[in-house]
């Protein structure tokens, strides 16, 4: 009998599909176009300025855990971010996730 955590680490994703599936979750929950959300100096605050799905942090907040959890159903890894001021940019949030699902997938193997 095999277990969950030995069968999604042997097929653990790219860390380029991570991103690029964490992007596209991210942009269809803020509804803001992947490039235009991802360019180097679009911060938090903007986002919640530009998305036509949010009018607060508390908007911004849960668009992060639907991307998170999204991330935990589909490739099994718990992502969890720290507060982050409203001046942190797309690119550095992006950064962060990753980081995160990096240290979640290393601690699983």
């Amino acid at each position: 009998m095999s277990t969950g955590a030995s069968d999604s680490t042997a097929t653990r994703p790219e860390i380029s599909e991570v991103e690029a599936y964490i992007r596209g979750k991210f942009a269809e929950h803020t509804k803001i176009e992947e490039a235009e959300l991802f360019t180097a100096d679009l911060t938090l605050a903007a986002v919640i300025s530009r998305s036509p799905a949010m009018t607060n942090s508390i908007d911004l907040m849960e668009a992060f855990a639907r991307t998170a959890n999204a991330v935990r159903k589909d490739h099994g890894a718990r992502v969890r971010l720290p507060a982050l001021p409203l001046d942190t940019t797309t690119t550095a949030v992006l950064a962060e996730f990753i980081a995160e699902y990096r240290r979640q997938t290393e601690d699983a193997r």
